[in-house]
């Protein structure tokens, strides 16, 4: 029998020094599925299993993170830990994540946060959807149910709206560099509109919708763009770039195509309305007419008659005023006659010229003295000398 004798004290104070001295036990990642999950007092104790083994864990400040379903695999980070006081080995967990968005979502949140600085997700830059859309582009898979789901919604509808499909790749490889190819050719395109759209799926099958090359090309977009991405509970980057987020494929194309049967319904309440309003109008004026008439009708013939000589009266001095225009018109003209016939000019024009000697007007050879003269005629002055 050995003489190593130790407590249960010592024994597990050297377990826990071992542990914590192991630097490959220390701020790791460990993923599992969820075989148990509570909460007490804001900690969360739970375990993770795969098919060979089991972890038990602790999450202090759980309320920061979403509870994860039985059956859920997650990725826990945190550290070894042997509870010297218990004996027990656990996991002390300081952040937990779905696994299957472990390292993508590790790069969604990055890329988010880059494009939230640079204002892609600012709600005043985002614009509203036409309230009349005549044609959709839709960038999305040419096969399977998302692209008949929008067209059937949308001509449910209104059959009278076009639509655009630019077949897209929307998993794997190049599948982002073709979506963003399809937002771009729109933006040119002569659309009202543009949804971006694919089925459910894992974080990977989605990730080609948390790329920086789609969220640029979403932003860039001349058109409004409406993601419909996924299903109601899976949020991309493009949801937060995008104009508008639909929930599914089917809700993007509701959200976009306008209803026309209401549209006909609302423009035959308007002609009702109309009808309406200018009968009732028409009447309200056939009334006024009736009371005009009858108004007319109590006039006594006495009236009439004064009414009739009043105008008569007006008549007769209308008659005497252009009688005096005439006149006048008549005075006018006899004046401008005058005026034309005493013309200097007219004078001057027929051979008459004026005569000046000491700037005094000469009318009669016996007031002209020895000197000069000025003869003045219509188109000039003559200078001589008279000598008596």
């Amino acid at each position: 029998m050995s003489d190593n004798y130790f407590s249960v004290t010592q024994i597990n104070s050297y377990i826990k020094n071992i542990f914590e001295a192991e630097v490959m036990l220390q701020n790791i990642c460990v993923y599992g599925e969820v075989s148990s999950y509570n909460i007490s007092n804001g900690i969360a104790y739970f375990n993770i299993k795969d098919e060979s083994g089991l972890l038990s864990c602790v999450l202090f400040g759980a309320s920061n993170f979403e509870s994860p379903k039985i059956g859920d695999v997650i990725l826990v980070t945190g550290s070894m830990n042997y509870y010297a006081k218990g004996g027990k080995l656990s996991f002390n967990a300081t952040k937990i994540m779905p696994y299957g968005k472990g390292l993508l979502y590790e790069k969604f949140l990055k890329l988010k946060a880059k494009l939230q600085e640079l204002g892609y997700f600012d709600e005043s830059r985002k614009r509203p959807i036409p309230s009349r859309v005549r044609r959709i582009g839709v960038v999305s898979s040419p096969t399977g149910a998302v692209i008949r789901d929008i067209i059937d919604v949308t001509h449910r509808r209104n059959d009278t709206i076009d639509i655009v499909l630019y077949p897209v790749k929307v998993q794997g490889v190049g599948a982002d560099i073709e979506i963003a190819n399809g937002i771009d050719f729109f933006s040119d395109y002569d659309v009202d509109v543009v949804i971006v759209a694919r089925g459910g799926g894992s974080a990977e099958d989605l990730e080609p919708f948390n790329s920086e090359i789609v969220a640029t090309a979403t932003y860039n977009c001349k058109k409004p763009v409406v993601s419909a991405v996924g299903h109601e509970t899976d949020f991309t980057i493009i949801d937060f770039v995008s104009d508008k987020r639909a929930p599914t494929p089917s809700a993007g194309a509701e959200l976009v195509a306008w209803r026309k049967d209401l549209e006909i319904e609302s423009v035959n309440k308007f002609l009702f309305y109309m009808e309406r309003t200018l009968k009732s109008r028409f009447e309200n004026l056939k009334k006024d007419i009736d009371i005009i008439y009858e108004k007319l009708d109590n006039i006594s013939s006495s009236k009439i008659i004064k009414l009739n000589y009043d105008l008569d009266k007006y008549i007769s001095k209308l008659e005497r005023v252009d009688i005096l225009i005439d006149k006048k018109q008549n005075n006018l003209e006899q004046f401008q006659l005058e005026l034309e016939h005493n013309n200097p000019k007219k004078i001057s024009s027929m051979g008459y010229s004026k005569i000046f000697q000491n700037n005094q007007s000469v009318s009669s050879v016996k007031n002209v003295k020895s000197g000069n003269l000025i003869i003045s005629m219509i188109d000039g002055q003559i200078e001589t000398n008279y000598k008596g």
